[in-house]
């Protein structure tokens, strides 16, 4: 059974949750690629940067690839919102603040932030219920790494 046809509800089967490393990756792909563009560049960042978190470490890099692959592909078609809705419920607690961290450190490493990306990280924090000052210290933190 495809997972993403499970979550999307697309497969008779029984819709079925994403795995942590699944829920992370959703969270941080739909960030950088929250303007609309995912480059060749921030693809090569985001696989660098999960690939080196513990979360990830059964994951050869082919195996992201495709993990990757069929995570752009159900964002770009009409499957986003539940997506990112299966991703936020299969999410642990302990790892929501991570997301966001990694999520913005992407999403700021650019040097120019879209007004969409502003916009969906401002929506992310809430939507992963992280409190308005935790984001912040992050934001802040992000920003301090990303000033040289």
């Amino acid at each position: 059974m495809n997972l993403f046809n499970a979550v999307l509800g697309t497969e008779n089967q029984t819709q079925g949750a994403l795995n942590s490393a699944e829920a992370f990756a959703v969270i941080v792909l739909a960030a950088t690629a929250s303007d609309g563009y995912l480059s060749v560049e921030q693809a090569n960042s985001i696989t660098f940067v999960l690939s080196r978190m513990k979360l990830f470490k059964g994951y050869p890099h082919e195996m992201m690839n495709r993990l990757f692959d069929q995570i752009l592909g159900v964002i770009k078609g009409d499957g986003f919102n539940a997506l990112f809705d299966a991703a936020k419920d299969s999410l642990s607690q302990d790892l929501r603040e991570s997301a966001f961290a990694v999520a913005t450190d992407l999403v700021l490493a650019e040097g120019v932030v879209a007004e969409e990306e502003k916009s969906f990280l401002n929506d992310l924090y809430q939507a992963l219920g992280i409190s308005r000052e935790i984001a912040l210290q992050i934001m802040q933190v992000i920003l301090i790494k990303n000033r040289v």
